[in-house]
């Protein structure tokens, strides 16, 4: 069993999630953790999130220098945290857990959403979205954002939303967008899709 393997389990073993796991050349280990998160059932309300603490690290940073003593594996420092604000989403449960939320997403080739998008952009910014044949999509709009303090007229015509439909599999790399809102992640989904960088 290789080391990779032996933190998972460690880490599935104290009741958590392994969200992401990091092996720099400088001998850093970073180990990123979560609680579980399951769906609700139908008609039920979502569960209240539960936090990370500082005592869950710690218990399990002391269970993986033990077994990753045991490996023989080599490393210098080890650090055991939560998800930031821009948590990685890697599995389908990651993208039924945040529907509704800012997402940056990177495609592995670029798609061109019916030529209203260049045809050679991989990176967007938008409002995920469960579309009823199972799959997903990316909402956004190409409005330059509003600065705090602007007013915006109300006789202007909003920019059009646009919509790219993706599967799991063409997805580089997707990650919660990182909004920093004093009124919660939720006031940040509800004031509209940024654009992401072209590429």
């Amino acid at each position: 069993m290789g080391w990779q393997d032996t933190v998972a389990q460690i880490v599935t073993a104290q009741g958590f999630d392994l969200v992401d796991l990091e092996r720099s050349a400088g001998g850093l280990l970073r180990v990123t953790v979560d609680w579980p998160w399951q769906p609700p059932a139908e008609g039920q309300p979502l569960p209240p999130e539960r936090f990370v603490t500082v005592e869950d690290c710690e218990r399990i940073t002391r269970q993986l220098q033990y077994a990753l003593e045991v490996e023989g594996m080599d490393y210098r420092r080890l650090e055991v945290g939560s998800p930031g604000i821009d948590r990685p989403l890697r599995q389908e449960n990651d993208f039924l857990r945040f529907e509704g939320q800012m997402v940056d997403i990177t495609l592995k080739a670029p798609l061109g959403a019916n030529g209203a998008v260049s045809a050679n952009r991989k990176k967007f910014r938008g409002t995920l979205e469960r579309v009823a044949e199972g799959g997903w999509q990316i909402v956004w709009s190409d409005a330059p954002p509003v600065k705090p303090g602007q007013r915006v007229s109300k006789k202007r015509e909003p920019a059009p939303l646009q919509a790219l439909g993706f599967t799991l599999d063409e997805i580089s790399q997707a990650r919660l967008a990182p909004i920093v809102n004093f009124k919660g992640r939720g006031a940040a989904s509800e004031a509209g899709a940024e654009n992401a960088d072209k590429t």
